[in-house]
């Protein structure tokens, strides 16, 4: 029986980097964003790289969860998916996230918008993902009887190799080092929008050249969102998994 990771997280949050550490291991194969294309045409949000994307994905959500619990991927035993949690609109079946184990990646506001709008400068409260994420978690959470797993962003950063101990842990999987270096450059399973969004992780090779710095001050109207944004970050909080070297 394989083991499929469903890792929920908005954008600039470093998903890509926890992506190419699971991608490391041997035995996991991995899939980027996999409702991203049916997000873009269901909810008509101009993006970068919208064609193109359209283009390349599957943008029937039925079709994309029935590749979520179909045969992994070069019949690895473990299928990690990276998501976003605001890909998850109205209408789209969840039912099929039971069938994961579901862990949250979260970061503070502030410093998910001193990124984001480097790239994209118009955002509103939805694209961002803290609400979504919010619900998910509590939906996994009433699910289970129990918090899942959560993972500060922070945490990996500064302490790469027992925050992944602690998380492989949580997920019931093995801890290998394998997962804290990896080659840089692009990847054959990124998403065809890694030419906008991915520059800073394909210089990487692990999270140790992927260091936190303090974010930028925020104009007001980001402000206002950071605000609007931080009730549903603490909300997961008081959950995310204690580092024994913090």
């Amino acid at each position: 029986m394989s083991i499929r990771i469903a890792m929920w997280s908005g954008p600039r949050n470093i998903s890509t980097a926890m992506m190419r550490s699971f991608e490391n291991r041997p035995d996991t194969a991995v899939v980027d964003e996999p409702f991203y294309a049916a997000y873009l045409k269901v909810s008509g949000i101009d993006h970068p790289m919208r064609e193109e994307t359209l283009a390349a994905y599957p943008t029937d959500s039925r079709a994309i969860v029935d590749s979520l619990l179909g045969p992994v991927p070069d019949g690895r035993p473990i299928f990690y998916q990276k998501h976003m949690t605001h890909h998850m609109l109205d209408g789209f079946d969840r039912s099929w996230i039971s069938a994961c184990r579901n862990a949250f990646l979260i970061r503070a506001p502030e410093r998910v918008l001193a990124s984001y709008t480097e790239k994209r400068p118009d955002v509103a409260l939805a694209d961002i993902g803290f609400v979504q994420q919010s619900e998910l978690f509590a939906r996994e959470a009433d699910r289970l009887g129990y918090a899942p797993p959560v993972i500060e962003s922070e945490d990996v950063l500064a302490s790469p190799r027992e925050a992944m101990s602690v998380l492989c842990k949580a997920l019931d999987i093995p801890f290998t080092d394998k997962m804290l270096t990896w080659p840089a450059g692009p990847r054959a399973s990124d998403g065809v929008w890694g030419k906008v969004w991915y520059d800073a992780v394909e210089r990487s090779t692990g999270f140790a050249t992927q260091k936190s710095r303090p974010p930028k001050p925020l104009a007001d109207e980001y402000r206002r969102l950071a605000d609007a944004a931080r009730p549903h970050y603490e909300r997961l909080l008081p959950h995310k998994l204690k580092i024994s070297s913090q």
